[in-house]
């Protein structure tokens, strides 16, 4: 909004000052000022959006830094495994809360562009709901939920994980996932339609997500979609399942991967 008051300013000086000083016609005087409008605008969203794309890119290199120190952990841990499996995921959990917050931290410092950019306490909402949805931190994700945009299917997902962790009436989520999948392209769907399928077994209703799995498969080829569907018209629902999208799926908080303990063996010599 300050941008466009700004602009507005600068165009009337340019309007006014080739009508006063160059002794120009109104005509021209008003052409000249649109052209500072449009030349002061185009100027000053380059350099915001330089600005903007540079604080965002420090948060997500403070994420990349973060995993990538998750993992060299994790590459160590085969050489010499920690105790247990739950102190491990315990760890796991405290180091990602560390470097969360550091990104999260980062993230508040683009509300200095409030005042010049339109919706972007939207889109800082929606990094922070991502961040906060790491860690677990439900409070802080249900207080950024009616702020964030939920424009891509990874973000749609996550609204109706959230519903189905609340409880929320189905026809609500029905609603959200019709909303939000009629606007994808092909195999855009695929995350979408597994939870929102996931979410309509977990509720008993076999027939709607066999229904739901038909409709999305028109849109899609994927291989986890189409054996999930062929469960279903087999009655063999005990096997529908999402664990073929790997961390894309678990990362939705609606299940925990599967793990199983490693023996141990001694060695003789």
């Amino acid at each position: 909004m300050l941008t466009l008051i700004i602009a507005v300013l600068f165009a009337s000086g340019c309007g006014a000052l080739a009508y006063c000083a160059a002794d120009l016609g109104p005509g021209w005087s008003i052409a000249i000022g649109v052209a500072g409008f449009a030349a002061f605008q185009a100027v000053f969203g380059i350099v915001v959006r330089k600005r903007v794309t540079r604080d965002m890119e420090k948060v997500q290199l403070i994420l990349t830094e973060g995993q990538k120190r998750l993992q060299q952990k994790m590459q160590r841990w085969q050489v010499r495994p920690p105790g247990s499996i739950q102190e491990a995921q315990r760890e796991i959990a405290a180091d990602t809360r560390v470097f969360v917050k550091e990104a999260l931290a980062q993230a508040d410092t683009l509300s200095r562009y409030r005042l010049w950019i339109p919706m972007i306490d939207r889109q800082i909402a929606t990094a922070k709901l991502q961040l906060n949805w790491m860690i677990k931190d439900w409070r802080e994700v249900d207080a950024l939920m009616p702020k964030a945009l939920f424009l891509d299917p990874t973000m749609s997902a996550m609204k109706l994980a959230r519903m189905q962790m609340l409880d929320a009436p189905l026809d609500d989520i029905s609603k959200a996932y019709e909303k939000s999948s009629r606007r994808l392209k092909y195999n855009q769907n695929v995350l979408l339609a597994a939870c929102y399928t996931w979410i309509l077994v977990r509720r008993d209703k076999v027939d709607e997500a066999f229904k739901a799995l038909t409709e999305a498969l028109k849109n899609s080829d994927n291989d986890v979609l189409k054996r999930n569907h062929e469960e279903l018209m087999n009655n063999r629902v005990a096997h529908f399942n999402n664990s073929g999208l790997g961390d894309q799926w678990y990362a939705l908080g609606l299940e925990e991967p599967r793990v199983r303990a490693q023996r141990q063996r001694s060695v003789y010599r």
